[in-house]
């Protein structure tokens, strides 16, 4: 198995271009990209010959190098593993926030029968009238980043009395037992730090929590 290094260069390599073909390197610009010295870079080269993991054509300025299926096969181990590391399926993700008072467009948004009808489709709940708005602490706004690599679900918008209603974005979540969903509006920039929750239920009553109060939401992404 080639040592970190080793695949470092391998890496670089195949970059370069070097799994589709030979590609003419010199120990000079290996060396540059790897940030190490010419003899480094000409040792690291000579061990990834030796494993055969690449082949190389020696050239009086330099030398052709190609990436061997061995070579291929530990490049694509490597990026398995980091596939296992940042996989999302099965991933939890926890945030913490206090309740604050939003503007009332929820209420009206949620009483609308085509996202609601999304809503009962998509969640398996239709939405109270009114979202249960929470201002995440510094900790938990990385956190709330995170999200946006997970798979939302598109609530598409639609046109009512001369009205144009955009698209949401959802995404499902609980709290404490309660099934909910994160909903974010498709168009408009949306504060990173504010968190909007949908609910079957009146959040606030079902809760018992006021404004200030804190809340916990949880995100399973099976």
């Amino acid at each position: 198995m080639a040592l970190a290094e080793e695949l470092e260069c391998l890496k670089a390599i195949a970059l370069m271009g070097g799994c589709r073909g030979p590609v003419w390197v010199s120990s000079q610009t290996l060396a540059q990209v790897l940030e190490a010295s010419p003899q480094t870079a000409s040792r690291r080269l000579k061990a990834l010959e030796s494993q055969r993991l690449i082949i190389r054509t020696m050239n009086p300025d330099g030398q052709h190098i190609t990436i061997t299926k061995d070579g291929e096969d530990e490049l694509r181990r490597e990026y398995a593993e980091y596939c296992r590391l940042f996989a999302h399926e099965g991933s939890h993700y926890a945030l913490s926030g206090v309740v604050v008072n939003g503007l009332g467009e929820g209420r009206y948004y949620m009483s609308l029968e085509p996202y609601k009808k999304q809503f009962l489709r998509h969640l398996g709940f239709e939405p109270y009238p009114g979202t249960l708005n929470l201002r995440l602490g510094g900790p938990d706004i990385p956190t709330r980043k995170k999200l946006e690599a997970l798979t939302w679900i598109p609530i598409h918008g639609f046109s009512a009395d001369g009205r144009t209603f955009g698209e949401v974005r959802c995404l499902p979540c609980r709290i404490n037992e309660i099934p909910c969903g994160i909903v974010v509006p498709g168009r408009s920039h949306y504060p990173e730090d504010i968190v909007e929750v949908i609910a079957a239920v009146g959040l606030r009553e079902a809760l018992g929590v006021k404004e200030n109060d804190r809340v916990n939401v949880e995100v399973a992404h099976d």
